[in-house]
């Protein structure tokens, strides 16, 4: 029995099986070791483990995080062989993926048996994601507390869960509606919604998971956000009011060197290194993509990326390329084959204008990375002036850690939602477009390219915002005295507080404050 969580405490993490929520899960784990003693299990299926063990090392902040696996055989479940994460995933797929996560529940109760039988009490929690509802009952049944973690914003979250719960659109013929839990000011437009919940109807497949799984995680001890509170003060006190529970906000959770003051990323960062921290193959090395920023002024460089998951249709594809030609503005663009081709699969020219790449090379206006690039690197980098995103919330949170403004091109999930909230409340976004379904011209690119880089105007007053945004967040990861620390200190404090319950808290031979300071090493 390992003494170090006999003494102070275990906790169990469940991430929904998708990169984009393995990721901050795996953040969550070690920020959580940094600033407590207990030990984190994360537990997953076998090749989501694989992924996560690539980009960990003996490190302090690694060395209490076991992982544990949890059996899975998709093909029992309908679905192709070794289908165990939705990155190339089609979409006909999603739904009978995400049923089949249900089935996690039987071995995530042996495995919190085993550690009460282990440890003499159940773990102090289990932290997991909104859509794992059925953890809930789990946790319940064997005594200890449940805790939802919602790895989006807190704005984009509370849209998401509403609009499932609700369905408040099919109440209208209206192309504008009001959404519960919202005040009137914020309507929401049709084109904001994925053609799957457009279409909901409460007895389709689509409906039938969410609706059932974050309807349980309504009914969790808390919510964790990654988010920080002063970015977005709407998103949640509305959260707060619709939940009816304690939301902790614990974000950013980006690595510790990105919110520092000094240069967040060494130049001299090796591929190697870069490999290890994203368990990704890169399709530029990182020296290709810095020399081609330092070729390039202060905030004049635009990133281009869709997300892990995403690419977009021929035709955009074909249009977009046009419109950063006529902006004559340079551009890193992480690209990948169209929508009805393998994302993985080569790359064709013929799905460019003829002579683009050799173009954008030539004459040095544009860099084409195929499938992946070390994106917090080119964040990060003075020349990079605004990010042409999917609007994902991981994305999100990186390019406003590093004071980076945003073109939003949402796909799906809340993609739309955070983009909303962007452009009304925090100012930092304009949108280029929303979704597949959409028309899009060159022109319409060009301009939208030319007034988000403005030095001043749009682009300019975008760009002060971003930056406002980036020390809001480095001061929420202040640590210090009780009156210095950064909201997000203070609420991993309360979270502590909150799982370390009288009925828990009997088991714990150290002072609650002591616990939770000792292992606080990161000074930003």
């Amino acid at each position: 029995m390992d003494s170090q969580s006999q003494s102070h405490g275990h906790l169990v993490m469940l991430p929904f099986m998708a990169h984009g929520h393995l990721i901050p899960f795996l953040a969550l784990a070690r920020r959580i070791r940094r600033h407590t003693p207990f030990v984190v299990t994360l537990a997953t299926t076998p090749l989501n483990l694989r992924y996560l063990r690539s980009t960990m090392s003996p490190s302090d902040d690694d060395s209490g995080i076991r992982l544990y696996e949890l059996p899975f055989c998709s093909s029992e479940h309908g679905l192709p062989p070794d289908t165990e994460n939705t990155e190339n995933l089609p979409l006909n797929q999603i739904m009978p993926f995400c049923h089949s996560s249900v089935s996690l529940a039987a071995p995530v109760e042996r495995l919190i048996s085993n550690i009460t039988a282990e440890e003499g009490r159940p773990p102090l929690c289990v932290i997991s994601d909104v859509v794992f509802g059925w953890s809930v009952d789990v946790a319940r049944r064997l005594g200890t507390k449940s805790i939802a973690f919602t790895t989006g914003g807190a704005y984009g979250t509370m849209a998401y869960v509403s609009l499932w719960l609700h369905l408040p659109h099919r109440s209208t013929d209206a192309e504008e509606f009001s959404v519960p839990g919202f005040p009137k000011r914020c309507r929401f437009h049709r084109s904001q919604l994925h053609r799957y919940i457009r279409e909901a109807d409460t007895t389709d497949e689509w409906s039938k998971f969410f609706q059932t799984q974050l309807k349980l995680s309504l009914a969790s001890d808390g919510w964790l956000c990654n988010s920080v509170e002063e970015i977005e003060p709407l998103g949640f006190d509305l959260l707060r009011k619709y939940l009816k529970l304690p939301v902790w906000a614990i974000g950013p959770l980006v690595p510790p060197q990105m919110l520092k003051k000094s240069s967040p990323i060494s130049p001299n960062s090796t591929l190697k290194s870069l490999q290890k921290r994203t368990g990704k193959a890169l399709g530029a090395s990182l020296e290709k993509c810095l020399d081609f920023l330092n070729s390039h002024g202060p905030n004049s460089v635009l990133y281009i990326s869709f997300g892990s998951q995403n690419t977009i249709r021929p035709s955009h594809m074909m249009q977009l390329a046009i419109g950063l030609e006529l902006s004559g503005k340079p551009f890193i663009w992480v690209i990948r084959p169209p929508l009805g081709f393998d994302i993985k699969g080569e790359f064709r020219a013929e799905w460019l204008p003829p002579g683009f790449e050799d173009r954008m090379t030539g004459s040095k206006q544009g860099l084409l990375v195929r499938n992946w690039a070390p994106q917090l690197e080119i964040l990060s980098h003075g020349s990079t002036g605004a990010f042409l995103s999917h609007c994902g919330w991981n994305s999100i949170v990186e390019s406003l850690s590093q004071g980076v403004p945003i073109v939003g091109w949402p796909m799906g999930a809340e993609q739309a939602y955070n983009v909303k909230m962007m452009v009304e409340e925090m100012r930092v976004c304009m949108e280029l477009t929303c979704g597949f379904e959409s028309q899009i011209d060159a022109e319409v690119v060009k301009r939208t390219i030319e007034l988000a880089m403005e030095e001043e105007g749009k682009g300019g007053e975008m760009r002060r915002r971003a930056n406002a945004a980036m020390r809001q967040m480095r001061e929420a990861v202040k640590e210090g005295s009780d009156d210095d620390k950064g909201s997000n200190v203070k609420a991993m404090d309360e979270f502590v507080r909150t799982i370390l319950g009288e009925s828990t808290r009997i088991h714990c031979h150290l002072p609650l404050e002591s616990i939770i300071t000792q292992k606080r090493s990161v000074k930003l």
